[in-house]
């Protein structure tokens, strides 16, 4: 606005210098200035009267470095603009509008790192083509994304091929998918009660539910709920935000190669009760969404995990000097640290997402530590 301003006070003078001295000269870039300054202020006025700039809606989520595809439309109002561009966040350049009606942007971006992300209008700017005049028009509303943790292989130490060496990498922990869990071992302990599933033996049911309430429940045990393998994600004390990343990678793809074996279960930062991912999958996108939000936040504490019969796998993005204490304490069938730097003087068992997954010492199943 300034600009125009200086530019129509400069012809006046022009011309009141020709009136002044008789000079009709001065009259023709007097005149020419003012209408410059007048007819470039009306021309972004009429543009940018009924313009719009409108992001269209995305999906609501997205992995890791995969494509996110942006569509953005411009609209201009009376009269095409004379120049201008448009600022859109998510592209971190300008992109020139001038002289056109409408214009629509279509292209991909790309998220680095997960977590929720909010994305800022954009802003459409107009103004002629000396500057002398420009007019802005903002987007509507503030969209959200959420950039989930990508899912990486795992790996057998060394390998580094895209998935190879995975079934190597765990082979030689048999009891991480807990197919070869000693039944014997099996704590047959009472952990409460769920609906009667058909063709269950009549001696779990819960009796007393039936008198009181007629509805026929059954007794759950421990051997049934741990003999899945265990991811657990440990927030506390990351070297860096990039080590949390990369043990939020590594706890999504062990949860997800494990599910598609034989089943696991996962417990999440501040949760008191594991939650089962099944072969079907069905668990796993509220899981997958909940590991993107993970923030640094205390260890979780042994007394929520209990006793299990199968693998214990503790990812944790903190430089480790050894074993994490919590997990020292569990009993279970084996138990495995998975950090971005491997425990000194314990031989890897896997890789994946950037960290290396170390098989800790065994402890036999009831025994304190």
């Amino acid at each position: 606005m300034a600009r125009s301003v200086l530019t129509a006070l400069l012809g006046l003078a022009l011309c009141l210098a020709a009136a002044t001295f008789d000079t009709a000269s001065m009259y023709v870039p007097g005149v020419a200035l003012i209408a410059l300054a007048v007819g470039s202020v009306v021309w972004v006025r009429l543009a940018a009267r009924g313009a719009t700039v409108a992001r269209m809606p995305g999906p609501p989520s997205v992995v890791e470095d995969e494509p996110y595809p942006l569509r953005v439309e411009v609209r201009s109002g009376v009269l095409p603009p004379p120049g201008g561009e448009l600022f859109e966040p998510l592209l971190g350049w300008p992109v020139g509008i001038g002289g056109r009606w409408s214009r629509r942007l279509r292209i991909n971006v790309r998220f680095s790192r997960r977590g929720r992300r909010v994305l800022e209008p954009e802003l459409l700017v107009i103004h002629d083509p000396l500057r002398l005049y420009s007019a802005e028009v903002h987007g509507a509303g503030h969209d959200e994304v959420l950039v989930l943790p990508r899912v990486e292989p795992v790996t057998a130490p060394g390998s580094g091929g895209a998935g190879a060496g995975a079934e190597a990498g765990l082979g030689a922990a048999p009891s991480l998918s807990g197919r070869q869990l000693d039944a014997s071992a099996a704590e047959l302990e009472i952990d409460g009660l769920r609906p009667y599933r058909e063709g269950a033996p009549a001696s779990r049911i819960h009796w007393p539910s039936v008198a009181r309430h007629g509805e026929m429940l059954e007794r759950r045990l421990v051997a049934e709920l741990d003999s899945a393998p265990l991811v657990v994600m440990d927030p506390s004390n990351p070297a860096d935000e990039e080590a949390l990343d990369m043990a939020v990678r590594a706890a999504a793809s062990l949860c997800v190669w494990l599910a598609h074996q034989d089943g696991c279960a996962v417990l999440l930062p501040g949760d008191r009760r594991p939650i089962d991912v099944g072969r079907d999958m069905g668990a796993w996108p509220g899981v997958h969404a909940r590991l993107a939000l993970v923030q640094e936040g205390p260890a979780p504490a042994g007394s929520v995990l209990g006793p299990r019969g199968g693998a214990v796998i503790w990812v944790t993005g903190a430089d480790l000097r050894a074993t994490p204490r919590a997990l020292e304490r569990l009993p279970a069938g084996s138990r495995y640290v998975v950090a971005p730097g491997a425990i000194r003087g314990i031989r890897p068992a896997f890789e994946v997402a950037g960290c290396t997954g170390c098989l800790v010492e065994r402890v036999r199943r009831g025994v304190a530590a």
